[in-house]
């Protein structure tokens, strides 16, 4: 077993405080990256505070992890020594299955977490990204392009995927009429990817503090959605609504803004129930959804897209000493776009 050195969750009522623990040796087909940076999502401030009922403590949180290959297990054939890799919110998937579904694997039983889970053994706990490094299958590494900065490209390994599975399953490009609800951490990546796709994309926001970013990164229009006449104005518009919010909204205004057979999909997570009226849907056809990160497979196409088209993260880089006080600016939405920490200011000891 090696010595880590991380940040770890403790308790739900604690902040998080250096930590060190085991990771194991590595196996035969086994992956060990020193991680350079680590971004930070909400789902992390949600588990690490216990607030969805599910956490195992101690956790070391962090699933957008971007680092160097240090050694490979001598049945690793894709990646070398000093490969510039990421790996994302789960470390292995289809336990329970006969073959991998490399196409849906995240949404099958048997997945594992990058962290607050166990390994497929059910005894070994996983811990993330905010350590010094990780050991992970072959098959769970994902390859970087090296054009991307690795800074830049972390939160591509959550925000970037979840993003760019919706608007590839429902076939975002030209033509296309793209509504991106919410400019945070995920919309941001939202109006990059679905720009570079060849939609038409607009922006939902609550206000238009951020409007000259939103066309600065892709969108063709801005929309506040605290004015009533935004709902008249694009009544019966888009084909595709994507909406990463985690706020309560009126989901029935939102769903008149489809076209016939236009979809809204959810990728942010409300506390509370979606109150949907049947007479949102039926006159037009129309869909509500969900999308959940993506595969191995899709996380891989989706960051030679983003390395094809120069696609990185908006981010504000940060030491690992500042992440409770990072917690609280992502609650208040102070952060443009994303958190993501330079693991070189880990504590030695």
């Amino acid at each position: 077993m090696a010595i880590a050195r991380g940040y770890a969750a403790t308790d739900a009522s604690k902040p998080l405080q250096f930590f060190t623990f085991e990771r194991r040796e590595p196996r035969e087909d086994d992956v060990v990256i020193d991680i350079k940076f680590s971004g930070v999502c909400h789902s992390d401030i949600h588990q690490a505070r216990n607030e969805w009922g599910n956490s195992r403590f101690p956790m070391v949180p962090g699933h957008e992890i971007a680092g160097v290959v240090t050694a490979v297990g001598p049945k690793v054939t894709r990646f070398k020594v000093g490969d510039h890799v990421g790996v994302g919110c789960f470390v292995d998937s289809c336990i329970h299955c006969q073959t991998r579904d490399v196409d849906n694997e995240q949404y099958l039983p048997g997945l594992v977490q990058t962290y607050n889970d166990v390994e497929a053994d059910g005894q070994t706990p996983t811990y993330g990204g905010y350590s010094d490094h990780i050991v992970v299958k072959e098959g769970y590494v994902l390859s970087i392009p090296d054009n991307l900065p690795l800074d830049k490209s972390a939160p591509l390994l959550c925000a970037g995927i979840t993003l760019y599975s919706p608007l590839a399953h429902w076939k975002a490009g030209p033509g296309k009429k793209v509504a991106i609800v919410g400019m945070g951490g995920l919309g941001h990546m939202g109006v990059k990817i679905g720009a570079a796709m060849g939609a038409d994309v607009t922006v939902l926001s609550q206000t238009l503090s951020k409007k000259d970013d939103g066309l600065k990164l892709g969108a063709k229009a801005y929309y506040a959605t605290s004015d009533a006449e935004t709902f008249k104005t694009l009544a019966g518009t888009f084909d595709l609504i994507i909406c990463t919010v985690g706020t309560d909204i009126d989901w029935n205004a939102y769903l008149n803004l489809l076209k016939v057979d236009g979809t809204m999909v959810l990728v942010g997570v409300p506390e509370k129930p979606v109150p949907v009226h049947a007479f949102s849907l039926i006159p037009g056809r129309r869909s509500l959804a969900g999308s959940m990160i993506g595969s191995i497979k899709e996380t891989q196409e989706m960051l030679d897209f983003c390395g094809k088209h120069n696609i990185t993260a908006e981010i504000e880089l940060i030491d690992i000493k500042d992440i409770n006080t990072a917690y609280e600016r992502v609650i208040k939405s102070d952060v443009r776009y994303r958190f993501v920490i330079d693991m070189a200011t880990l504590p030695k000891a």
